[in-house]
């Protein structure tokens, strides 16, 4: 707490961590039975809005608000980031006084929970150590999360050719997922800034020199890298992916430029010690410890910045059931954090800015895919058209610009194949419908166990470029 900066911890929208409990609703214990109660509430409420005569009037008004704030977000101008360190590889870099100089530049710890990775570790290890960064001013720890394959084996290996590698494997019996390794490694770090990557990154060499300096001004928590895939030119569900990513990086420096939310995505993500301490690590009992972290850090007065280059690269999933398993992770660990700080969030301890930009998204991401189903079996048994047919064109609306706008950022090529893109991107994105709405019904009724849940690396070599401006 000594860290957190003076101006933050007086606002009124700061929250001593200590209590971030998981939150129930009066009455309703557990995210299952808030999950029915949510479920139930949307579902009542889209019935009895095509009942009664203002239920029109009702949802255009809800349309020009969310509208209102899909302008600001459309027409905010992005904050340019700050320039990088100079690269350590030019003639003299190495001097003594050179060497002397490097004992200011920030300590960094980069971490890797890795789970039968055998294919794509070797390549992110080397990467990993030899980045364009002082050797003695970062760590690379790789957590073997007691791997079955020949993960074990390689990083041994890899142990006796950099120094700077440090190696946990984690016993048979260990809990908590990515979270409990993550957890159990980072207190033993040195980093003044600790960064977190899947095992099937592909790590820019200059990355570190471009994310330090974001973290110069005392209230930045965190930052997160655009992610691209690399595997994108594979098949059509591969480049749907990448349409999807540019898209949310367009979102991301958006929302962020506006003073609303900027979100954590696990892979390529950095975050300060002191704001990390703060949260008290990773929270063990969430599928998605990204997303969880984000809500804390914005609670605990952190800003979270987004660079958009150079990219952190991953594998896209090249399969539907894998695509399918993976979305609907993301689906329900996003549903649960408005489940778990409901009571925070209805406080107003975020900014007001922020705390509408999480109503707004919630609304569009969660809210709308919802009440589908019930506001198209009203509309057939009346007669008429979708009540909620307003909020779902601005929605397209707004991803069919998002889109276009993220891949111009983030690709260099024709108009005509941005467009191209952005047409089968919307499309490939209409299975967020599916997803999040069965999503809701399924945790209203099921009970979640949580466990290790990843997706599997191919070391996939079709298209390794990462994209730059």
């Amino acid at each position: 707490m000594a860290d957190l900066p003076e101006r933050f911890a007086s606002e009124r929208f700061f929250t001593p961590l200590d209590e971030l409990e998981i939150e129930d609703f009066p009455g309703f214990s557990g995210r299952r039975s808030k999950a029915a109660l949510t479920l139930s509430l949307l579902w009542g409420a889209t019935i009895v809005l095509h009942l009664v005569s203002w239920g029109t009037w009702l949802v255009l008004g809800l349309t020009a608000i969310l509208s209102t704030h899909a302008l600001r977000i459309l027409l905010t101008r992005p904050v340019l980031p700050p320039a990088p360190l100079p690269p350590t590889n030019y003639p003299g870099a190495h001097s003594a006084p050179e060497i002397e100089s490097w004992e200011a530049w920030p300590y960094v710890s980069l971490l890797v929970a890795a789970k039968n990775e055998e294919t794509v570790i070797e390549p992110l290890v080397t990467a990993l150590c030899q980045l364009d960064y002082p050797a003695c001013r970062y760590e690379v720890w790789i957590i073997d999360d007691n791997s079955t394959d020949g993960t074990a084996r390689r990083l041994q290996d890899l142990r006796d050719r950099y120094p700077q590698l440090r190696v946990l494997r984690r016993s048979a019996g260990a809990s908590g997922g990515k979270s409990g390794a993550l957890n159990q490694v980072w207190p033993d770090t040195k980093g003044d800034i600790i960064g977190v990557f899947d095992a099937d990154a592909r790590v820019p060499r200059d990355l570190l020199r471009h994310i330090v300096p974001m973290f110069e001004p005392s209230e930045i928590g965190a930052v997160q890298v655009q992610k691209a895939v690399v595997n994108r030119a594979k098949n059509l569900w591969t480049r749907g992916q990448q349409a999807e990513m540019a898209l949310d990086s367009y979102f991301q420096q958006q929302r962020i430029s506006m003073g609303g939310i900027g979100e954590l995505r696990g892979n390529g993500q950095f975050v300060r010690r002191t704001a990390l301490a703060q949260c008290g690590g990773w929270n063990e009992e969430t599928i998605t410890d990204d997303l969880d972290l984000t809500l804390r850090l914005h609670f605990g007065g952190w800003e979270i910045q987004f660079l958009l280059h150079p990219a952190v690269g991953e594998e896209g999933v090249e399969r539907p059931l894998g695509l399918w398993h993976q979305r609907n992770r993301w689906a329900e660990g996003g549903y649960q954090r408005y489940l778990d700080y409901w009571r925070l969030i209805a406080q107003h301890r975020l900014a007001p800015s922020k705390t509408f930009d999480m109503a707004a998204f919630w609304m569009i991401q969660y809210g709308l895919p919802t009440v589908a189903l019930p506001d198209f079996v009203m509309a057939v048994l009346r007669h008429r058209l979708p009540l909620f047919l307003p909020v779902s064109s601005l929605a397209l609306t707004l991803s069919m610009v998002g889109m276009f706008c993220g891949l111009r950022r983030t690709r260099q090529q024709a108009l005509w194949v941005s467009g191209l893109q952005t047409l089968w991107g919307n499309l490939y994105m209409l299975h967020w419908l599916l997803v999040i709405a069965t999503m809701t019904m399924r945790l209203s009724v099921r009970p979640k166990r949580l466990r290790w849940v990843k997706t599997t690396h191919l070391g996939s070599e079709d298209d390794i470029q990462v994209d730059l401006p």
